[in-house]
């Protein structure tokens, strides 16, 4: 889902699996890249702001390159651009296996420095026997950025326009407005890599970057977003795939089918997580500030009073139902965030039923997760240039088909919001406002078939209360692969590698020595919500 500038304060099954036409899977293919025959990476120092945090023992692990694709990997006259890579080197080259590729989602994450936090997500035997490798796919952070804005000013005027929720006709036509302008800019600014940012992209990029570190299959650990750059790499490259990991899965077959339902069940995801913890809440009695009472009541008393006025808080700061929203949100992708945010609910409800001396002292505190209010768009320095990138609405907008009229988004919402009460109208003025009215023409997308011909099976990695990318899509994902392990995990927030022991050592043995994990297993986090570690 797109964060709405609000968010940035934040801490922050059975399967559609899709037919594919002969023709359709004749089209799909496509040549692999050649180790040896590809020009390789030549690979250098790093800058300091790359490496910033790194130990100065650590250092010499470390090395950076930039390698040259094609922006049209079938048309060359249209140029180049360069993929910025970050390696840190296998700790036993003796022992070394190979290169593990990384992606931590978005569309539009940065990947580059993730090798550096690499320590946090795999078991040391992946550290001592791989080289990480990072990387910003195209168009994001280091790697052409795509920017649709020229200057900062024209970002604030077309984002500060979007309301996150919105509820009057005047929020709903100006947030309609703000994206019809977001793609006017982009049709103007944007140049050619604006119709070359599918995923089908980044993965002959993922690809050529394979051959040219010299490896002759891939092994790969994809987050969020990136189980699809995993799973189209799989059904695309299934004899150069070695070991792939997705972890926090999309639905790949509805995700490129039909984007309107993708983002419909997205929101479902959501209230699925928020439910889970609503009830968590009430299960651990006083671990949980919002536990007193009946959890699920009052937080719909909250949501429901909010979308009729805005609370003001004893102690400074204004929460709205759009802060609100955006908060819980957030706040959902990340447990250990679970108890500020039943704090700061308490807070909020306190207000709206004062009970004494007691409740006014808590009212008075800061808030621990919820946003106090929209921030001002400071003008102090005039066409400063815009340094962000709009990679997210030029993937989701190329992947995912959206065959509706951008008119037709405020009764979709209306729908969705009896669905899904607290997120469907915030899910449907997200990707689904924008892309309708999207300039991208006639993006190259893979959209099936995904049954992976893989020689060892994709491991996929699926938590029951992913609010983002919810536990039926990892089953879905599973499904239409075929070939491949479901490991399911009891555990909330978004994505679970590092946070949970018994996956993170199945996971090392199956990236170091191919060893596969049985299916169906059901794991545990190494903490729950409300838990102390």
């Amino acid at each position: 889902m797109r964060s709405f500038a609000l968010v940035g304060a934040l801490v922050a099954g059975v399967g559609l699996a899709g037919t594919a036409t002969a023709a359709a899977a004749e089209d799909a293919v496509v040549k692999p890249a050649v180790a040896g025959a590809t020009a390789a990476v030549n690979w250098g120092t790093c800058s300091a702001d790359t490496l910033a945090g790194v130990p100065a023992d650590q250092l010499q692990f470390y090395s950076c390159a930039r390698y040259r694709v094609p922006i049209d990997h079938d048309n060359a006259s249209l140029g180049t651009i360069d993929i910025a890579l970050l390696k840190r080197a296998a700790r036993t080259p003796d022992k070394r296996v190979g290169s593990l590729f990384l992606n931590p989602g978005g569309p539009g994450g940065s990947g580059l420095r993730m090798p550096i936090s690499g320590q946090y997500y795999f078991q040391p035997p992946v550290l001592d026997r791989f080289d990480l490798i990072g990387f910003d796919p195209r168009g994001v952070g280091d790697s052409n950025p795509l920017r649709c804005f020229t200057t900062q000013e024209d970002a604030d005027e077309v984002f500060g326009a979007q309301v996150a929720v919105p509820l009057t006709r005047a929020e709903i036509s100006g947030t309609l407005a703000s994206y019809r302008d977001y793609g006017r800019f982009c049709k103007n600014n944007a140049g050619s890599l604006l119709n070359h940012m599918s995923t089908k992209d980044v993965v002959r990029d993922l690809d050529t970057l394979r051959a040219a570190v010299g490896d002759q299959k891939l092994t790969y650990v994809g987050f969020s977003y990136g189980t699809l750059i995993g799973s189209t790499y799989a059904a695309m490259f299934p004899k150069q795939s070695r070991a792939i990991v997705i972890d926090g899965n999309v639905d790949p077959a509805l995700r490129t089918s039909d984007g309107v339902e993708y983002d419909r069940e997205r929101a479902q995801g959501f209230e699925i997580s928020l439910d889970g913890f609503l009830k968590r809440c009430d299960q651990v009695g006083v671990k949980c500030a919002f536990s007193d009472g009946n959890p699920r009541a009052k937080f719909d008393e909250l949501r429901e009073y909010l979308r009729k006025q805005p609370i003001t808080m004893p102690g400074g700061g204004t929460v709205d139902i759009n802060v609100f929203t955006a908060s819980v949100s957030g706040v959902l992708y990340s447990p250990g965030a679970f108890p500020g945010l039943a704090e700061d609910l308490q807070a909020l409800y306190n207000v709206i039923h004062p009970a004494g001396a007691q409740a006014q002292a808590l009212q008075a505190r800061p808030m621990k997760v919820l946003t106090g209010g929209k921030q001002g768009l400071a003008d102090q320095n005039p066409d400063s240039p815009y340094t962000s990138d709009d990679s997210y609405f030029a993937v989701n907008c190329s992947d995912k088909p959206f065959r509706i009229r951008q008119e037709q988004v405020p009764g979709i919402a209306a729908q969705w919001e009896r669905e899904s009460r607290t997120f469907g109208r915030y899910q449907a003025f997200a990707d689904t406002a924008g892309c309708p009215v999207w300039p991208a023409k006639k993006p190259d997308v893979y959209r099936g078939p995904w049954r992976a011909k893989t020689d060892v099976p994709v491991v996929v990695v699926s938590n029951f209360y992913d609010p983002a990318t919810q536990y039926r899509f990892g089953q879905r994902m599973a499904a239409e692969l075929g070939n491949s392990r479901l490991l399911s995990v009891d555990a909330f927030g978004h994505c679970i590698l590092g946070d949970a022991l018994g996956v993170d050592k199945a996971v090392a043995d199956y990236l170091t020595d191919l060893k596969v994990p049985a299916n169906g297993q059901v794991f545990q986090p190494n903490v729950q919500p409300f838990e102390t570690p």
